[in-house]
């Protein structure tokens, strides 16, 4: 977010998170709808301001006539110029704070302008302007002497009431910056965890999807190529797109179901869909053999934490579907092997160029996933052809001694 420049310090695409009393009015000159909540202020500030100006008016009574009615008329207008406050708080402020410097009922309205500038600017600019009300006390204390106090007191109470107000506003302008920074920092962690709760999503239809549509692939490009095979065969592998049609639809409108249910202002008790482990590794290998694959499975891992054993099925079935749709029926082996302390590994190789692969379209993110998936659990995954002329996926995942009730 870039910070536009004259206007206050803080984000202005932001500025909808606070009201406009929070906020200032950003831009001199701008006009401001005020809220309920600035109408109260407002109203409050100029009845401060003019009970300040209505006490000033016993130490003016032994003034010139010429004198008085000055100070009456600039103390009315300074008074009707608090509303003002909002689109010119730097302007009514530098403008009251020069005229207090003699007259006596702009008191009111120079402290509520500065207040206000205390509050809606930086110290950059309220800074100076205080310095200014500060140095303005020099000339009012001498012109302005009272009977029954000395100069020096008089002079340390006002600094100290000019003090006071503006440190007053500075904690206010604190405090609200605070509750913006604490809003904004809400509103990023919210849509963070929308974006991570779409990744999430994205990469479970993905993992599921793939696998599917590509034994649909599988099948359907079987018929293609082969019209003249047997009634039994075509039977088969019509029956098997049916199921692999049927278990798609399930598994999409299992996934829908989790989406839905995590839209705002639903029920976010409502568990996600069974998620495959390491146990459902051999009926996955099983689905691949009657799809037509050549598949050995070499298992030497039990009793693994659910999540580790999701992520490890996950992997090993992104690697059979790129296997399948790329290898051309070549023989795939799948070798699992760990132990709790020093980790879980999986390797799946295949021969490369041994047939003709199957052309499926893909997005080409599998392996990326799957690379992010191990990288998150902690572990490391690596893929790529070797010299002896296999494609290898080999991965190797942490498997903790103690396991957290999250995995158990």
């Amino acid at each position: 977010m870039t910070r536009a420049r004259g206007r206050d310090d803080l984000v202005p695409e932001y500025r909808w998170v606070l009201p406009s009393v929070l906020l200032g009015d950003g831009r001199e000159g701008r006009r401001v709808r005020r809220s309920l909540r600035d109408w109260i202020v407002d109203i409050t500030v100029f009845l401060i301001a003019c009970g300040i100006t209505m006490l000033g008016l016993t130490e003016i009574q032994n003034e010139p006539e010429q004198l008085i009615a000055i100070e009456q008329v600039v103390g009315a207008l300074s008074c009707v110029a608090v509303w003002l406050r909002r689109r010119w708080p730097v302007g009514l402020a530098l403008v009251t704070v020069v005229l207090s410097s003699y007259l006596e009922l702009v008191g009111g309205a120079s402290i509520v302008a500065l207040f206000t500038v205390a509050v809606h600017r930086p110290f950059k600019v309220s800074g100076p302007i205080t310095l200014l009300a500060l140095i303005t006390l020099v000339p009012y204390v001498f012109l302005r002497p009272q009977s029954d106090i000395g100069p020096l007191e008089w002079a340390l109470l006002l600094i100290a009431l000019l003090l006071t107000v503006y440190a007053w506003g500075i904690v206010i302008r604190a405090r609200r910056q605070l509750i913006w920074s604490l809003r904004q920092r809400a509103d990023i962690a919210a849509e963070e965890a929308k974006r991570l709760e779409r990744e999430r999503i994205a990469r479970e239809m993905h993992d599921v999807l793939a696998h599917r549509i590509s034994m649909l692939s599988l099948h359907a490009g079987a018929l293609e190529f082969r019209p003249d095979a047997p009634a039994g065969e075509i039977a088969k592998a019509a029956g098997a797109i049916r199921t692999n049609a049927h278990l798609a639809l399930q598994d999409l409108r299992e996934v829908i179901g989790v989406l839905r249910h995590s839209r705002p202002g639903e029920d976010d008790t409502v568990p996600d869909r069974p998620q495959p482990t390491l146990d459902d590794l051999p009926t996955l290998v099983e689905e691949c053999r009657q799809a037509g694959m050549d598949v050995r499975l070499d298992l030497r891992a039990d009793d693994a934490p659910e999540a580790l054993g999701r992520n490890l099925y996950r992997i090993v079935q992104e690697a059979l579907t790129n296997a399948r749709k790329h290898a051309g029926g070549a023989p795939v082996t799948v070798t699992v092997a760990g132990t709790r302390g020093k980790g879980l590994s999986v390797e799946v190789r295949n021969p490369l160029g041994s047939r003709r692969p199957l052309r499926l379209p893909g997005a080409k993110a599998g392996l990326i996933g799957l690379t992010e998936r191990a990288e998150l659990a902690g572990g490391r995954l690596e893929h790529g052809p070797t010299p002896e002329g296999e494609f290898v996926v080999s991965a190797w995942l942490p498997w903790p001694v103690e396991t957290t009730l999250e995995d158990a």
